[in-house]
């Protein structure tokens, strides 16, 4: 059975003014393109992840659902509808994430960081994450999103360091995407940073860990694990599903290794309780001093 007969969405009020909402402003969402278990939820509460830069991935991961080819040109007036979109939804902490656009110089920092500044403008004290893509491993790319203001940068591992060449696109990389974690903590010490991990790809749990271990090495604040779904059979099989107990022993050994939130569980994702992961760093790097 793959993820999508796997998810049932239950349509609230909150869930239909969500989608009036986004369609009124033509904007995507991450939620569904990525066939996400919490979109009910979320979006039932009025909260939702909005994906930048259009729905068609220059990448091919053999985990994702999202569309791959050649994207379309970026639309300047999406930032400003982004904004508006999560002003008149009432939204206090704001999700961006984008598909990954190699066809782009900057791999679509700029736009990150307009769409932060445009949140910024229209909802004063918004908290903004921004969930990015590896831009090519560019310094300067990643220089423009942290300095955008944005308040949480994500950016997820996805899988442990053997099955990456297998999962991922070639041209992604684990010690590259650990680069990025990395140098935006050296950007800004203070920037809350974010990463996650999905297990049942056919890894073992001691490679989890060790996967673990790397993003703490790296700085990471926030640890999200949960446990991969076939969206479809165009893409990589579930090699194994992951106990309650297995997930409570990667929280565990999470905590012990140092994050400030870590959130394990089957149908965790990365934007899925945001703002208590954020409000958990913040008071976790303030007692650090």
């Amino acid at each position: 059975m793959d993820a999508k007969a796997r998810i049932k969405v239950r349509l609230t009020p909150g869930f239909a003014r969500v989608k009036g909402t986004l369609l009124k402003h033509g904007i995507a969402t991450v939620c569904e393109e990525a066939l996400c278990p919490n979109i009910g939820e979320c979006w039932g509460s009025g909260t939702a992840t909005f994906m930048l830069m259009g729905d068609v991935c220059t990448r091919g991961c053999r985990f994702c659902y999202v569309r791959k080819g050649r994207p379309a040109p970026l639309d300047p007036s999406e930032p400003l509808r982004v904004a508006r979109a999560a002003r008149e939804l009432g939204l206090r902490y704001v999700t961006l994430t984008s598909v990954t656009r190699d066809d782009l110089p900057d791999g679509g920092a700029s736009h990150f960081a307009a769409t932060v500044k445009a949140l910024k403008r229209e909802i004063p004290g918004v908290v903004v994450e921004a969930l990015i893509p590896d831009f090519r491993g560019s310094l300067e790319a990643l220089r423009i999103v942290v300095d955008s203001g944005v308040d949480v940068l994500a950016h997820n591992i996805e899988t442990v360091r053997r099955l990456t060449p297998l999962v991922r696109d070639p041209r992604a990389s684990y010690e590259r995407s650990l680069w990025v974690l990395r140098e935006a903590k050296r950007l800004r010490p203070r920037l809350v940073t974010k990463s996650s991990i999905l297990v049942g790809l056919g890894e073992t749990m001691e490679e989890v860990v060790e996967a673990m271990m790397d993003l703490r090495e790296a700085g990471v604040d926030i640890l999200v694990i949960s446990q991969y779904l076939r969206p479809s059979r165009r893409q990589a099989p579930v090699a194994r599903y992951y106990s309650m107990d297995d997930f409570k022993r990667l929280e565990r050994e999470g905590y012990r290794l140092g994050f400030a939130y870590v959130l394990a569980h089957p149908m965790a994702r990365t934007s899925y309780k945001a703002w208590e992961a954020y409000q958990a760093a913040v008071r976790a790097l303030s007692n650090a001093g």
